[in-house]
């Protein structure tokens, strides 16, 4: 017969339970413990397991003795664990203010439209200030870390960023010769194609349950890589409508996009101290930065829009219904997964508009060219956060 021994037989067995579930329960009453509950339950289990009235083999005494070692052993580790502070107050209200960027264009916007004078203010160089201001902030959020998990997962990164300066571009082309749309005009168009992704579609991919840390990259990716991209492909495909200086427009670029942001990793990198001071207020001031950015297009050309109506609107809202939709076809045709399909999506359907009117209104004297991209500023935002919405509504499947 196997030997077995009562728990409570030993005058030490007792004692040692219940100085096991006394540590528990001060551990689960103390303001450091992160699962009071699961703390309090271990510990009505130790002290049934050391009931006088329950008889096990040594073995399994010798096995609740050290489950009940190893509770306590867990606990005492939780409590020494420091837990990480929440966001503060001024976090809060910036997330709730960024998810309701949309409201905040479609004002803007409207506002622009039915009244341009209020926003006349701001002339051309203040505009591309305004730009250099919010590649400044996206560099402040990059670490040099985000460029290493680039290289470590490249091929997500890889698709999103061919999806931007293959679809877009070549969609602008197919869709100025079908439509005959005049030389100026297929020319903002192709230039707004060739622009990299905007900010607003880390937001969008937020509240379409997509990837956002892929996001945030394949933002940053085809932002630094348009300091080439978009002065090259613009030449390419639009020099055959009216004359493009590439030279000039790559010029503008590295003064708007690459140093500004090339600024902001370094500041990150040497000052982060200081930058974590005034980390809290920067969504708020590049929201209301964007918000502003986003009506001074409209305003300007608000006379040619109300002149040219559907037919100005037509193209752009073709130009991003089709980025969106193909943007996502091809990452589920080549079979990468949901999460990954809408996040490619929305990164190749949201493209900087405010880069694009930028400089088309700087290197083009007709202002037909900077039409496609202050339309494109308030519908790609409407439609983007549309399929957002939409897509927030259906739930991802695990593995899908």
């Amino acid at each position: 017969m196997a030997a077995t021994v009562q728990l409570c037989s030993s005058p030490r067995q007792p004692a040692l339970a219940c100085r096991s579930g006394l540590a528990c329960q001060r551990l689960a009453n103390s303001k450091h413990c992160p699962r009071p509950q699961q703390v309090l339950r271990a510990s009505s289990v130790a002290a049934h397991r050391a009931a006088p009235a329950v008889s096990l083999p040594l073995g399994a005494a010798a096995v609740a003795r050290r489950r009940r070692a190893a509770v306590c052993a867990a606990a005492s580790d939780a409590a020494a664990t420091p837990q990480q502070p929440g966001p503060t107050k001024l976090e809060r209200i910036a997330d709730v203010a960024t998810m309701l960027f949309p409201v905040w264009a479609l004002i803007s916007g409207c506002t622009a439209f039915f009244h341009p004078a209020s926003l006349s203010w701001m002339t051309t160089q203040q505009f591309e200030w305004g730009v250099g201001l919010l590649m400044l902030a996206m560099g402040l959020s990059l670490t040099t870390e985000d460029f290493k998990k680039c290289a470590a997962n490249p091929v997500p990164i890889l698709l999103g960023f061919v999806c931007q300066y293959s679809i877009l571009p070549f969609l602008a082309v197919l869709i100025s010769r079908l439509m005959n749309l005049p030389a100026a005009f297929a020319t903002g168009l192709i230039l707004l194609g060739c622009c990299p992704g905007g900010q607003a579609s880390n937001v969008a991919t937020y509240v379409a349950h997509g990837d956002v840390a892929l996001s945030v990259l394949m933002t940053a990716a085809s932002t630094v890589a348009a300091t080439v991209m978009t002065p090259t492909l613009t030449s390419l495909l639009a020099g055959a409508y009216i004359p493009v200086d590439g030279w000039a427009l790559f010029k503008s670029t590295v003064q708007l996009v690459l140093l500004p942001t090339v600024l902001g990793i370094a500041a990150n990198e040497w000052f982060k101290k200081q930058v974590d001071v005034v980390r809290p207020v920067m969504p708020l001031v590049a929201l209301a930065l964007t918000v502003v950015l986003c009506a001074v297009p409209v305003a300007q050309v608000a006379g040619v829009l109300r002149a040219s109506g559907l037919a100005a609107c037509t193209p752009v809202v073709a130009l991003h219904s089709f980025g969106y939709l193909l943007g996502y076809a091809l990452p589920r045709t080549l079979g990468f997964n949901e999460k990954t399909s809408r996040t490619v999506s929305i990164e190749t359907g949201m493209q900087s508009a405010a880069m694009g009117y930028a400089l088309s209104s700087k290197h083009f004297a007709d202002v037909l060219v900077a039409v496609p991209s202050s339309v494109s500023i308030v519908f790609m935002v409407w439609l983007g956060a549309a399929l957002a919405v939409v897509w927030r509504m259906i739930p991802i499947k695990d593995g899908k």
